[in-house]
């Protein structure tokens, strides 16, 4: 009993002793180490500085037509150019912040290497704060311009989607197929020009090739006038002086398109239908009805008339057995050519539909291209298919068209 008594005293004296020698709870952070974020894959909701690492997402036009091939995206912010990238074929892309990628216009967009350039650069990341002022821009040739804020957006842990940049088509201007040049020119290259233009109007081509001559002497970047030197040279038969003209063209301003439709044309006559082809599709590539939906004719009043690129495209995608591409692009031809220029169209016309066994249309066709060329060389071998196809589309019934099939 006295033992027991002397241990219950003792308990009280004891219990503080080792109270004190329990080890303390770890701390949130080792004090011997410095904090260190984790990688991006595993960062918190809410990271210290709410960093963002990158921004995704796309660009789509307006009347849902495929993206060209040279979409820029731009991060802007307050005013200022920071950081550019190309998107995708299908308009994706994704931009890394903060990184030495900045400013730099970088040529692949694939998301898979993203979480490789991040394990990189330890630096990398903008806060979501600073991007409050950003915007991103979307640059297209033949569509405006197109940009969205960057205040409202909430990051994803480390990445940002930013949804779809919708771009506008561009309308057509008259005029929009100018060089600029001739407002850099200096005032004598200019004057040379002038005098050039006045002599070819009045037929003096001799006197005008030495006019555009001299204006290229004295401003050899002028690209209109190169054109123009080209266009008197091929009036004057020089056909090689003429396509280097008009190659020189080409080659200070990508552009500027009539230089391409006239060696799209000495293409045509030559039969190198390949160049005809290449020519023509860089020219109906720029322009902005290309994607429209045209049902009725158009009066074109642009320097460039796109009806002439597009009938050369048809012609060579027809010699090349593309009969699809042929269609579609003497179609559109048709439709913009208001004033009839070119009567072997609607023979090309004729031919397709012919091929596709569409007679009454090809029936039209014909008889439209005899109306325009009735004392052409070819007329009375014209009229002879044209008696063939009336033939074929007549008596046969749409059962008797299937079983001939």
């Amino acid at each position: 009993m006295r033992m027991f008594a002397l241990l219950a005293l003792a308990v009280p004296l004891l219990l503080p002793v080792t109270l004190a020698q329990k080890p303390p709870a770890p701390p949130s952070t080792p004090p011997s180490r410095p904090a260190t974020p984790p990688p991006p894959s595993s960062q918190p909701i809410q990271p210290r500085e709410d960093l963002v690492m990158f921004l995704q997402g796309r660009v789509a036009t307006d009347d849902g037509t495929p993206v060209p091939h040279d979409v820029v995206v731009e991060r802007v912010c307050n005013n200022k150019v920071l950081q550019q990238v190309y998107a995708s074929s299908h308009g994706n892309f994704s931009m890394q912040l903060g990184s030495r990628a900045d400013s730099f216009l970088d040529a692949s967009v694939d998301p898979l290497s993203q979480s490789g350039a991040a394990s990189k650069d330890s630096m990398m990341g903008i806060s979501r704060r600073e991007l409050t002022n950003c915007e991103l821009r979307a640059t297209v040739s033949g569509f405006h311009p197109s940009a969205i804020s960057l205040m409202g957006l909430t990051p994803d842990s480390s990445s940002m989607e930013v949804g779809a940049i919708v771009v506008h088509r561009a309308t057509k201007i008259k005029g929009m197929t100018l060089s600029a040049a001739p407002y850099q020119a200096p005032r004598g290259a200019r004057r040379e020009y002038e005098k050039g233009l006045e002599a070819e109007k009045n037929g003096r081509l001799a006197d005008a090739r030495q006019c555009f001559e001299k204006a290229v002497e004295i401003y050899p970047k002028y690209a209109s006038a190169w054109f123009q030197l080209g266009a008197v040279l091929q009036n004057l038969a020089h056909k090689d002086a003429a396509r280097k003209a008009y190659t020189q063209a080409t080659t200070i301003d990508t552009r500027f398109l009539p230089p391409y439709l006239s060696l799209a044309s000495m293409a045509y006559e030559t039969g190198n239908w390949t160049e005809v082809l290449n020519l023509t599709g860089y020219i109906i590539d720029l322009d902005p009805l290309k994607y429209a939906n045209v049902t009725g004719y158009i009066v074109d009043l642009d320097s460039l008339d796109y009806a002439d690129a597009y009938f050369y495209n048809a012609v060579a995608n027809y010699k090349l057995n593309k009969i699809e591409d042929a269609e579609k692009s003497g179609l559109k031809a048709e439709h913009l050519d208001l004033r009839p220029r070119f009567p072997q169209l609607h023979l090309l016309l004729a031919e397709i539909f012919a091929r596709k066994e569409i007679y009454a249309t090809a029936i039209s066709e014909t008889k439209l291209y005899l109306e325009l060329a009735p004392h052409a060389k070819n007329a009375d071998q014209v009229r002879e298919w044209l008696a063939k196809l009336e033939k074929l589309n007549g008596p046969v019934s749409n059962g008797e068209k299937t079983n001939q099939k």
